[in-house]
């Protein structure tokens, strides 16, 4: 039987930890991005710890304490980080002491949402929020037309297009969005009453980008006749990038303005050093409602990328059957 442990850290020694390993650092697995999540209403940075195995240690996990409906929960994003990809019974035993860990650290916690590979015999669909396990991911490698021989044919049909017919002009447009997000948000709105979210408040985006600064977070944007019509907010760790944010107003979503964008993203991030752009969630089997994003996104590579999905960990079981329990009357009640 292998022995899995689970031990508190500081940044200080969870960074250390991270530095000896080839491997890719999420942008929710940093400091900063603890610093800006805590100034969210509800939420607040818990802790770190590492997950050891006889000793040594083989993964490592950041977590944020979310208040929500009078409950806590601790949320990892992307997390726990592997050194080396565990087997599913691996997984399994290191959640498990995860969870006695935390139960016996803060009682308050009802779950963990983090990201989980294995099917976990008592890890849960996730309550709340669209979990996905499949993104598209562009090699930045050999400039545009690198970038472009590693699409789809029909992928590069469009962008071609779009270079030679898009009237937008694109820039990095970091210190403006800075400087003044509103004209970016107004975008967002629109955006949001198109696909039927709501946007999060202005300050969240505000927040985002002076927290992070811009060595991770930039602004890409695309204006027509000089009108900002679409943009997006791309976050940096490392050799990674993530379009995390994108709104488009409505009037010129058939200009081909998205294509010619994430070209230019990818263009630049590929010259500050960025290895993979990951495009952020396409529909599949267990996020049906994402494939509505497939049409567009899919374009950028032949080929798509599985990830970790999250998933709920129950601490308090009881509890955690209850607001199952809850959820069902709700949805029955609709």
């Amino acid at each position: 039987m292998m022995a899995f442990h689970v031990r508190e850290i500081d940044w200080s020694e969870f960074e250390s930890l991270l530095a000896a390993q080839n491997v890719d650092v999420p942008i929710e697995q940093t400091k900063a991005w603890s610093e800006y999540e805590s100034g969210i209403p509800g939420r607040s940075f818990w802790g770190c710890v590492a997950i050891e195995h006889d000793g040594d240690a083989v993964a490592v996990a950041a977590f944020m304490d979310y208040l929500t409906h009078r409950f806590h929960y601790l949320r990892s994003h992307h997390g726990p980080i592997w050194f080396e990809a565990p087997t599913p019974s691996e997984e399994a035993e290191a959640l498990e002491a995860l969870r006695s860990y935390v139960h016996t650290r803060d009682g308050k916690v009802v779950f963990l949402r983090l990201a989980v590979d294995a099917d976990v015999d008592f890890a849960c669909h996730t309550l709340s929020t669209i979990p996905y396990d499949t993104t598209v991911v562009i090699q930045t490698e050999g400039g545009e037309e690198g970038i472009l021989s590693r699409m789809k044919p029909r992928g590069r049909r469009d962008v071609r297009k779009s270079l030679r017919e898009c009237p937008a002009e694109v820039a990095d447009e970091t210190d403006l969005a800075a400087a003044d997000f509103a004209p970016y948000y107004q975008i967002m709105v629109e955006t949001g009453a198109r696909d039927g979210f709501a946007p999060a408040p202005c300050g969240d985006y505000e927040r985002l980008l002076a927290t992070l600064g811009p060595e991770h977070a930039r602004v890409f944007a695309a204006r027509i006749d000089g009108e900002l019509c679409a943009w997006s907010i791309v976050t940096i760790s490392g050799k990674v990038a993530m379009r995390y944010y994108a709104a488009s107003k409505n009037a010129t979503m058939r200009q081909h303005v998205g294509e010619r964008l994430v070209l230019f993203e990818a263009e630049s991030l590929g010259e500050a050093g960025v290895e993979r752009y990951d495009l952020m969630a396409v529909g599949s089997e267990i996020a049906p409602q994402l494939m509505g994003l497939n049409e567009f996104k899919t374009k950028f590579s032949k080929e798509l990328v599985h990830v970790a999905p999250d998933r709920d960990v129950p601490v308090r079981t009881a509890f955690y059957g209850a607001l199952v329990r809850l959820q069902h009357l709700r949805h029955s009640h609709r």
